[in-house]
């Protein structure tokens, strides 16, 4: 992509690109799934030649998210068109319409840029679906010229949908099946793998593995259990699916530490049982809270309401947990003297 292509007349720069995925592409792909150098990620942003396209080829926008920008060219093999890129800052298109970034502002001052009226013939834009929360179609048009069509939700649908410019119902569905869930889990991983190995050594030296052990596993569990089960939990938000699936987990840690001290005071059993809960449930929901910024239905209104009404309970549950651990703590070694 070093080399560009002058449309003559116009003096704008055209990338010439191809819809060929090659193993750099797909090990940039991998190191990106797995968060390594995150913001590397991205294209240049401008406009691209895809195969040998004409005045009247159509055009297609995305964001310079490389996944973004690759999954659009592949999906788009034998198709002659363009591919105006946004600088998204390396986000994919959803989040960056959340953001702001794909958004009317942007697609404006990129038509303007590339000369984009002095390079087709027509003034349609093709948007992706998902980017349609950012972009103000009627304020691009009146801004720009261009009119926006919004194609289907996945790329994969293109070439179908490019047969009669009218997306099936299927097309305009929103999915988040198993598949979409695990490949987001390797980049989760990448986030609180610090936390992960910390806690887990950390914990393991002051308190034992049992309580190591817990912590660990309430991570995981929402990392990597909350994204598998996800439809299955039930309650409509992600904080108390995360709070049910914190709580299941806890479960066998605090029933071991239950009956591990049959000669203890009840309360005090009692008291640990509930410690166990409140911080390892709350630790579960708020990693189960993040993975709404993963997910194609939340919006970023409802994200905030749930932020505004469990963030505190979490706080609570865990800082609750954690003055209880202390207290017990002191009780055990008072009573040993």
């Amino acid at each position: 992509m070093s080399e560009y292509k002058t449309t003559a007349g116009t003096g704008d720069r055209i990338h010439p690109t191809t819809s060929t995925i090659t193993f750099a592409d797909h090990w940039g792909h991998f190191l990106a799934r797995w968060g390594y150098r995150r913001g590397e990620h991205r294209v240049e942003p401008g406009l691209y030649g895809l195969g040998n396209p004409s005045p009247d080829s159509p055009v297609f926008v995305t964001a310079n998210y490389t996944l973004s920008f690759d999954g659009l060219r592949s999906a788009l093999a034998g198709f002659d068109g363009y591919i105006l890129v946004l600088d998204t800052e390396g986000i994919n298109v959803w989040c960056a319409a959340g953001k702001g970034t794909f958004g009317t502002d942007e697609l404006v001052h990129r038509i303007e840029l590339t000369g984009l009226k002095e390079i087709v013939s027509h003034r349609t834009l093709i948007l992706p679906q998902l980017g349609a929360a950012g972009v103000s179609a009627h304020e691009v048009e009146k801004r720009s010229g261009f009119c926006i069509e919004y194609g289907p939700i996945r790329v994969a649908d293109l070439p179908k949908y490019l047969e009669t410019h009218e997306a099936t119902p299927e097309m305009r569905r929103v999915t988040f099946t198993l598949r979409d869930r695990l490949v987001l889990i390797p980049v989760e991983l990448t986030h609180v793998f610090p936390a992960l190995v910390i806690s887990g050594v950390g914990l393991f030296l002051l308190g034992g593995l049992l309580v190591s052990l817990a912590v660990v596993s309430a991570i995981l569990a929402g990392v990597v259990l909350f994204p598998i089960l996800l439809p299955w939990l039930p309650t409509p938000n992600f904080s108390t699916k995360g709070f049910i699936l914190g709580g299941a987990v806890a479960i066998p840690f605090v029933l071991t530490a239950f009956l591990g001290h049959p000669q203890g005071a009840w309360w005090v059993k009692a008291g640990w049982v509930l410690m166990g809960i409140l911080v390892l449930s709350s630790v579960t929901a708020f990693l189960a809270l993040n993975f709404t910024g993963s997910t194609p239905f939340t919006s970023r209104s409802g994200v905030r309401r749930e932020i505004f009404a469990y963030i505190p309970l979490m706080a609570v549950m865990f800082g609750t947990g954690l003055c209880m651990a202390v207290v017990f703590s002191l009780l055990r070694v008072w009573g040993g003297r």
